[in-house]
């Protein structure tokens, strides 16, 4: 019996842990695959778990490296980050994305140390995989290693404005969302070392930096990030707080929302544009249509097959938030997908269920890409034969 006991336990340790956990697709639209990179040497080199996401092409690309955050538990436990909301964003604007999971976390080899209440040195630690990542990628012939931005999210956070420190050359701005590291040890007085740790980042750091601290951040309050920006600018630290409100139930997660995208893309593009890196959206993901110029994406009164109650459906739908798209067929049936992967996928199979003719894209995004089918043909546009 005890033999039975500890082998259902054990199975479960193993179900939980990454290598047995069930991965998402790789997202081809987006090209993403699974690197290893080394970090350190010798008898301490391991292997990064990676993310990497890249637009069509060779580049060389501009390119981001995000940071990841720290789950409560054991980090081996603590899934492959893929942060898929923002590097799309920076996909469309002709960017590779780097995701390196630090060492102990996830897939990645070696130990994840926490340092105790020593936050400053935590987040210096956890910089040298971020080196490593970045080392990789300027060997990489399809890196335009004079180009890169580094962004961070809570724990993540903290590493890249300790990596600051470092100021390397070809990284031209910082990205800080909600970033530090929250220590409630007994005997620990988290607030001030973290505090401290960002002034002496500050001290060394010379690259301009974005920090996002919301109103309502289970983590890191108003008054915390103030004193953390205030040490941090006062020690000579070059940095902009946008300080936005409450954000859904916690700010603290505003960065992987779709929804912070209005948040935080307006004074990241205006600081990409201070540092002379591309802003535009230039490349169309695999799986997305041009616009057709069939009608105004507004008028719903344009959209053809609906009737007063579809015609609503279609209505309600341009109040969401990109990633979209809506499907319509000659039977007055649609469907939609919002949020998520492959929406224009998604969206054709949802009209298609109910629907008994061929359902096709209305639109993806914010635009029209339905094509009125010439006159005998077939109702369905060329725009379902997705690429």
């Amino acid at each position: 019996m005890k033999i039975k006991i500890a082998a259902v336990l054990l199975l479960g340790c193993l179900l939980q842990h990454p290598s047995w956990a069930a991965e998402p697709p790789l997202n081809k639209a987006l090209r993403e695959e699974v690197i290893m990179i080394p970090s350190g040497t010798g008898i301490f080199s391991v292997k990064l778990e990676t993310t990497l996401f890249r637009p069509p092409g060779e580049g060389p690309f501009p390119l981001l490296i995000i940071n990841h955050g720290k789950s409560p538990g054991n980090p081996a436990f603590q899934p492959r980050g893929r942060s898929v909301v923002m590097a799309t964003e920076f996909v469309r604007r002709g960017y590779a994305v780097l995701l390196p999971m630090r060492k102990g976390f996830s897939r990645s080899g070696g130990m994840y140390v926490d340092g105790g209440c020593n936050i400053r040195g935590n987040g210096e630690a956890q910089a040298d995989d971020l080196q490593a990542a970045l080392d990789y990628a300027r060997q990489q012939a399809w890196v335009d290693k004079d180009r890169v931005i580094i962004m961070g999210q809570s724990h993540g956070g903290l590493t890249t404005m300790a990596f600051g420190e470092r100021n390397p050359p070809g990284v031209r701005a910082l990205l800080n969302f909600a970033g530090g590291l929250r220590y409630d040890a007994t005997g620990c007085i988290w607030k001030s070392a973290l505090v401290d740790a960002f002034g002496v980042f500050g001290s060394r750091t010379r690259i301009p930096s974005l920090w996002f601290y919301g109103e309502n951040d289970s983590y890191f309050n108003p008054e915390l990030a103030a004193r953390m920006y205030e040490a941090y600018t006062k020690a000579g630290g070059p940095a902009t707080l946008v300080a936005f409100g409450p954000f859904k139930s916690d700010a603290h997660g505003m960065s992987g929302s779709r929804d912070g995208i209005p948040i935080w893309w307006p004074p990241t593009e205006a600081l990409l544009k201070q540092v002379g890196m591309p802003t535009e959206k230039t490349v169309r993901l695999t799986g997305e249509l041009p616009s057709s110029g069939y009608a105004n994406l507004e008028d719903s009164a344009a959209v053809p097959y609906l009737n007063e109650k579809t015609r609503a459906l279609y209505e309600k739908f341009l109040a969401m938030h990109a990633p979209r798209a809506f499907a319509i067929s000659s039977s007055n049936h649609v469907g939609w997908a919002v949020n998520g992967e492959n929406p224009s996928e998604r969206a054709l199979q949802n009209c298609q269920k109910n629907s008994p003719e061929p359902c096709a894209l209305y639109v993806i995004n914010d635009d029209v890409v339905w094509v009125k089918p010439a006159e005998g043909a077939s109702p369905v546009a060329a725009s379902e034969k997705l690429p």
